[in-house]
């Protein structure tokens, strides 16, 4: 049975010493009393520091631990079958969030039992955190910072596996087939743009975008 009070926080990680515990911090230091989350990293296979890092927040979060690199939808769907929560928002682990991230998105959703799924507006930073723009959710989305109700995900399957990339975009697809996602219009989420982010992976990202239009006909 799902914890009628609870978020779960679920953030991914591979290789990312330099920012995961900047990201860490700023989601454990949210205005809502930690009864009420709780943060579940899954550790997909790092060879750097990430692991040492993680350590050193004990029982401050959950580590869920994969022992080659699995990809994303395999660590978020780990994540997702670990909660035990109404909600689920997701992390980037090179992002941060504003203190009130958390407690904004919980209280829409449960102020709006219609709605299935929240996002905010974002800002978009780079590795020192100096302010690029400001992003429009809807109309400029991202796969994190969206609080869905946990029994839509279930229901829809979670995460297609098979993608390595582009699979916010095919979850979304799928999603919006039968459930909305609504805007907060303020920047409460902080998007990380640098050399090493997994969107610079052209290659890659090409490969999975044929894949994804294969897969819902788009032309």
């Amino acid at each position: 049975m799902l914890n009628e009070k609870r978020i779960s926080v679920i953030i991914p990680v591979f290789n990312q010493e330099r920012f995961i515990g900047r990201c860490l911090r700023s989601i454990l230091s949210q205005n809502l009393h930690k009864s009420e989350y709780d943060v579940i990293v899954i550790n997909d296979g790092s060879k750097d520091n990430t692991s040492k890092i993680l350590k050193a927040f004990g029982n401050e979060i959950i580590v869920l631990e994969n022992k080659k690199n699995k990809g994303l939808p395999f660590s978020i769907n780990k994540g997702i079958l670990k909660s035990k929560s109404r909600f689920i928002v997701r992390l980037d682990s090179d992002d941060y969030v504003n203190k009130n991230f958390l407690h904004i998105l919980k209280i829409f959703l449960e102020e709006n039992k219609d709605i299935d799924a929240v996002s905010c507006d974002y800002l978009l930073v780079d590795d020192k955190e100096k302010i690029l723009s400001r992003k429009n959710c809807i109309k400029e989305p991202i796969g994190c910072g969206i609080m869905f109700r946990t029994e839509h995900l279930i229901k829809l399957g979670m995460y297609d596996e098979k993608f390595f990339s582009h699979e916010d975009k095919d979850l979304r697809i799928r999603f919006n087939k039968k459930y909305s996602i609504s805007r907060v219009p303020l920047p409460l989420y902080r998007y990380r743009r640098h050399a090493t982010s997994m969107t610079r992976n052209k290659k890659k990202m090409k490969k999975h975008m044929s894949k994804l239009r294969k897969k819902h006909k788009i032309k």
